[in-house]
């Protein structure tokens, strides 16, 4: 969410950047909306003050005079009534046209449509052109994956990783959090049930360009299934106010996510690259409201992942990403894209993106600076490492010949062997 007093005065890049994005939203109608609610409450505090002198004089009145003053409070306490069931009505809609209302993309974000035209920004490793067996043929060849029985049991896109599939996952996510704990990441186990206040708080839900209610799962009692530790993160801090001194706050969060994928059917409809149920390692930074520090925040959680990537020797991608494939409260983000040798391209493995404080307006997170004044923190999240969508790429990119996989050294004190298979 945006402050609406730097909406009034940058109608027009507000608006720029809603074309930019490809997000519908009424700047004009909110304006409007706005200006009647500030009419309205300054007319509703005008008729508190009139009707509380009046309301105190009374008790020096007596007779018919003091029977007219106190008529005459009830009819200024019924208009008053009004008056204020009538702002209720306007703030109601203002608060839904400013939940629509984009963040500003920094200007380095190009234009476009969707992912397609995403910006390529640098490279590493080499990627491999004959692939060999695809990632699915390997797993059954060593007994690491079950769909079927998945499938049986948890529906289209179900899955079991078993044995060394099971094993691997394990040593990746052990390897990343002591990989980002050395960083001064403060590890965490999260939540995956969620209230819809976080959800509509990170953007996920409220306003267009986000995710649909039919994007996210939800339990009969009014919860969520979040479909990353980025959400249940967030509302960690929800209506708090933390001293500059705490700042930065650097999370690595793990936590199973769950997302319906609507709309993908078609796509991925076989292996393990698009499931409705994954596990996540996300990088989350709190930090003071400053443009730059969040800047040098996002590059330095795009080079924790990139690190990951270049120690397990992943051949990968960096692409900016264009106005259009980004979400309503993003400013800037970053994809990594995993080389996948079978299918002869990069698919994406992480995303890294930072917020102003869109989210901390909405979440209501706080930090006290040096001089005392209050301000909305800067929010950043990126994801270290997601399974099993990795296993694709480390599987694919390190088999030999004979079937077998070579485990990256660094892997190996977690998973207990140099190589799956003989």
């Amino acid at each position: 969410m945006l402050d609406i007093k730097f909406i009034r005065e940058n109608a027009e890049l507000i608006k720029e950047a809603a074309l930019k994005k490809h997000v519908k939203t009424d700047i004009d109608r909110l304006l409007a909306v706005d200006e009647k609610r500030r009419s309205l409450i300054a007319e509703i505090d005008e008729m508190r003050r009139v009707h509380k002198e009046t309301s105190e004089r009374i008790s020096t009145l007596v007779g018919e005079e003091r029977e007219k003053a106190i008529a005459g409070t009830k009819d200024s306490k019924d208009k008053l009534s009004h008056k204020e069931f009538e702002l209720r009505t306007v703030e109601g809609e203002f608060e839904e046209l400013m939940l629509g209302v984009p963040n500003v993309p920094d200007p380095s974000v190009p234009d476009g449509d969707s992912d397609a035209e995403n910006q390529e920004i640098r490279k590493w490793g080499e990627p491999k052109i004959e692939h060999g067996r695809n990632y699915m043929t390997l797993m059954q060849m060593h007994d690491m994956l079950d769909t079927e029985r998945g499938t049986k049991v948890s529906g289209f896109r179900g899955y079991f990783l078993k044995n060394d599939g099971a094993m691997l996952a394990l040593a990746i996510w052990n390897f990343t959090l002591e990989h980002l704990i050395k960083k001064g990441f403060q590890p965490f186990i999260t939540p995956s049930l969620v209230r819809r206040e976080n959800l509509v708080g990170t953007g996920w839900l409220g306003g267009a360009g986000n995710a649909s209610e039919e994007d996210i799962y939800k339990t009969q009692d009014d919860f969520y299934l979040s479909g990353t530790a980025e959400v249940p993160m967030m509302g960690y801090h929800r209506d708090e106010i933390l001293s500059e001194a705490e700042l930065p706050k650097k999370y690595a969060a793990f936590s199973p996510c769950f997302r319906r994928e609507a709309g993908s059917y078609g796509k991925d409809t076989k292996g393990i690259f698009r499931v409705h149920e994954f596990f996540k390692i996300e990088q989350i930074i709190l930090c003071k409201a400053d443009h730059q520090e969040s800047v040098n925040f996002h590059e330095e959680l795009t080079k924790n992942s990139e690190e990951i990537m270049q120690i397990l020797e992943l051949p990968y991608r960096v692409v900016l990403n264009c106005g259009g494939d980004l979400g309503l409260g993003q400013v800037k983000k970053y994809d990594i894209e995993g080389w996948l040798p079978s299918e002869k391209k990069y698919r994406e493995t992480h995303s890294a993106s930072y917020f102003h404080d869109f989210q901390a307006r909405r979440l209501n997170i706080k930090y006290r600076d040096a001089e005392g004044k209050t301000r909305f923190a800067h929010s950043l999240n990126n994801t270290a490492i997601a399974t099993p969508r990795i296993l694709a790429i480390l599987l694919e990119n390190h088999q030999n010949e004979d079937g077998s996989i070579n485990i990256p050294k660094p892997l190996q004190k977690y998973f207990g062997k140099e190589k799956i298979g003989k």
